[in-house]
């Protein structure tokens, strides 16, 4: 890999040619009865597993993760931090949290708008890292981190993913580097034991898609459909297809992403044989667009179990 990249050449996750790009726990902590800014008692220190082995264990099992996504510092980073457990509580079964940044190409109107507010309040990254060293102990299940590769270069790929090992991170996402430009991102990943996740689109060519999905660990990340992260009314029966062919060639986990905003969304693409679903824009919006971040949280709280039972 060229570690000469240039940022400026990024592009949005739909035009990049060819892109690579436990047993869940019962709900039992209302978000009125925690206390913000402050660690909740009634839980634990968990030995959280990564993603790969959170995925063997509901694959015995029979079922398929949840995956909420939501960004950090959005409203605020104590508030990131109660959504985190909130979230954990009620049955997630991995948490994409998403750092803010500038110029977010692969993401829609939502996530933007709330890397927009989070980075005005001056979120950066090492008081995510902060909040998470505190945070994750707590968590019954494993977070991974979804950033674009601006801020990973701006530390140095060794010392990133040497901070978000120690940090307890388990995941990467990293939406914006072509698979030829991620041998470094997956040499590193391997070392620090974090699972890099690679994303394939609607418009990736099957002979590609086969070389992103073997390199990719933890799970395959497939793009439901062309364009930005966004809700949507409904989800293209073309997912079926596409599942059908990932599934052709790897035994890898598959999780769908991108427009997933409905718990009947949620039924169907499980249904037509996802292993996870990936749920972001509306998550983010719950929080983004609440009176209050308590009222967020409970809202938040209210449409993460709709989305678990709907995968009962």
């Amino acid at each position: 890999m060229d570690i000469a990249f240039k940022p400026s050449r990024i592009l949005p996750l739909n035009k990049i040619p060819n892109t690579l790009i436990f047993s869940p726990r019962p709900c039992k902590i209302s978000v009125s009865q925690t206390k913000r800014f402050a660690p909740m008692a009634a839980l634990a220190a968990y030995p959280v597993v990564g993603l790969s082995e959170t995925f063997k264990k509901l694959r015995e099992q029979g079922k398929v993760a949840l995956i909420p996504y939501i960004t950090a510092g959005d409203p605020d980073l104590s508030t990131t931090a109660e959504a985190l457990k909130v979230l954990s509580t009620c049955g997630s079964d991995i948490i994409e949290l998403g750092v803010p940044y500038s110029d977010p190409l692969a993401d829609g109107p939502v996530i933007q708008a709330a890397a927009t507010r989070s980075l005005a309040r001056e979120t950066n990254f090492n008081a995510i890292i902060s909040m998470l060293k505190g945070v994750i102990p707590e968590l019954s299940c494993p977070i991974s981190l979804f950033t674009y590769y601006n801020p990973i270069l701006k530390r140095g790929v060794e010392n990133f993913m040497m901070i978000i090992k120690d940090t307890g991170v388990r995941g990467l996402v990293v939406p914006d580097v072509p698979l030829e430009e991620t041998e470094v991102l997956r040499k590193e990943a391997v070392k620090h034991n974090i699972e890099l996740v690679l994303l394939t689109t609607p418009t990736t060519p099957k002979e590609r898609m086969k070389k992103i999905v073997e390199a990719s660990e933890g799970f395959v990340y497939l793009v439901s459909s062309i364009g930005v992260t966004g809700t949507r009314t409904s989800v293209s029966g073309r997912v079926q297809t596409l599942l059908e062919e990932v599934k052709e060639v790897t035994e890898k986990p598959v999780a769908v992403g991108f427009g997933i905003s409905k718990p009947e969304h949620v039924k169907q693409v499980a249904e037509w044989g996802a292993d996870g679903i990936i749920i972001g824009s509306a998550m983010v919006k719950l929080l983004g667009e609440a009176q209050s971040p308590e009222e967020g949280l409970k809202e938040l709280e209210n449409f993460t179990k709709s989305l678990k039972s709907a995968l009962s």
